[in-house]
């Protein structure tokens, strides 16, 4: 009878997979051929790529320290930033968190490792790391306060799993914050498949439950898009 049933709810989630995503044969060679709400998802940042995340000119190209002011944090907020890589925006976020902490979440260990080492280095002690799965962010239940995705959001290869943890790992109330470049531009010199237009943006989190609050157009080629959990 286990056995049975455990069958059967396999068989829902192969089911709910084929409804949910469509594999192509061809498709971008920036993508994986999977393709969301009507949108191919782009190849993820390796490792290998860390120093871009760290790169100097960082700020004056992308003013991510205006993405912190925007946030309204308070001091005991949990803010969970999910597709951490080198914790850039961790580390910046963290000293404003002086009774909360920062959730560095990363699928790939080698990026914890580098968080882990700026973590030392630093000495900021409210950064903690998550190890994450394509499916799991591994958050806790009514955990969290606001969900920052910076430049992430289109390469997760099982997008809608992922949001629904991050909706439950919300607090009420809780707050969903995605950074993308702007796909409706075609002179931002960045691949097509790692922009998206705020369109798809509200329809995909639209899916989840989550409620657009506002659009933030004070980055040079991003959009800052708000989303609350009701």
């Amino acid at each position: 009878m286990i056995c049975g049933c455990w069958l059967l709810n396999s068989q829902n989630l192969v089911a709910d997979t084929i409804t949910v995503y469509e594999q192509r044969e061809t498709h971008s060679p920036d993508g994986i051929g999977k393709y969301y709400m009507g949108r191919e998802i782009a190849r993820f940042m390796s490792h290998t790529g860390a120093g871009w995340l760290e790169r100097p000119r960082r700020e004056a190209e992308e003013q991510p320290s205006k993405i912190i002011s925007a946030l309204n944090l308070q001091s005991d907020d949990v803010v969970a930033d999910i597709g951490a890589g080198t914790g850039y925006l961790s580390f910046r976020i963290a000293p404003i968190l002086t009774q909360g902490k920062v959730l560095a979440v990363d699928i790939q260990p080698e990026m914890l490792e580098i968080i882990g080492f700026f973590r030392q280095e630093k000495n900021i002690h409210n950064v903690e790391t998550v190890l994450a799965t394509p499916t799991d962010t591994k958050l806790p239940p009514n955990s969290v306060d606001v969900a920052l995705m910076v430049d992430a959001y289109h390469e997760f290869e099982y997008p809608q799993e992922i949001m629904q943890g991050i909706v439950k790992a919300l607090k009420p109330g809780g707050r969903v914050v995605l950074v993308e470049y702007r796909g409706e531009n075609p002179l931002i010199m960045i691949k097509r498949l790692h922009k998206m237009t705020q369109k798809q943006v509200r329809k995909e989190m639209q899916a989840v439950g989550l409620v657009w609050q506002e659009t933030k157009n004070i980055l040079p080629q991003q959009h800052l898009m708000l989303f609350t959990k009701v």
